[in-house]
């Protein structure tokens, strides 16, 4: 497979969660290692976030990184580089977007990584640990999630748009109580 097909083939990747692999926070700080080295002082933070970053949770086998930047420009300004060092991205979904970026990592056809530049304790920084954390610490919460998940999984297999957002009033509501 040429790395065009396998970036084809990433982007066109069905919906399947994985039970909880233990091996994912070494995934994450490997790639947050590498990312800080290649850019030393332009990423404040960097942060395991998603489904991954949730012990026991069942998930997508993709890593979920929130790197906080100081301004939206500056991860406007980080495109081309990330783009150059393994990631890619789709300009039009990123130009839709006014709090965030968007970059995804893959490797043999397959989604590894998903990277969100986000201003550092900014709403969306904040909005996204609240979530992580409140999973972390309500299992209650995190099988309600598992539980949703599964059905959308079955409902949008080969629709991350339609997937994503039907989870949105879950997270908002989630939120709401943390």
């Amino acid at each position: 497979m040429t790395e065009e097909e396998s970036l084809h083939a990433a982007i066109q990747e069905d919906i399947a969660l994985h039970p909880y692999e233990a091996t994912w926070p070494q995934a994450f700080e490997a790639e947050r290692s590498r990312l800080l080295s290649l850019f030393p002082g332009e990423l404040v933070e960097v942060e395991h976030i998603g489904s991954t970053a949730v012990p026991g949770l069942r998930a997508k086998p993709v890593i979920d990184m929130l790197a906080g930047v100081r301004s939206i420009n500056d991860a406007e300004r980080l495109a081309l580089p990330l783009c150059q060092s393994g990631y890619a991205t789709s300009a039009a979904f990123n130009d839709s977007l006014s709090d965030r970026k968007w970059f995804m990592r893959w490797a043999n056809g397959h989604r590894t990584h998903h990277l969100h530049l986000v201003v550092h304790g900014g709403p969306v920084w904040h909005d996204r640990l609240a979530f992580r954390n409140a999973l972390r610490s309500r299992p209650a919460l995190a099988a309600e999630y598992v539980a949703l998940k599964t059905q959308l999984a079955t409902a949008y297999p080969h629709d991350r748009e339609a997937y994503t957002m039907a989870k949105t009033g879950f997270v908002r509501a989630a939120l709401r109580q943390a």
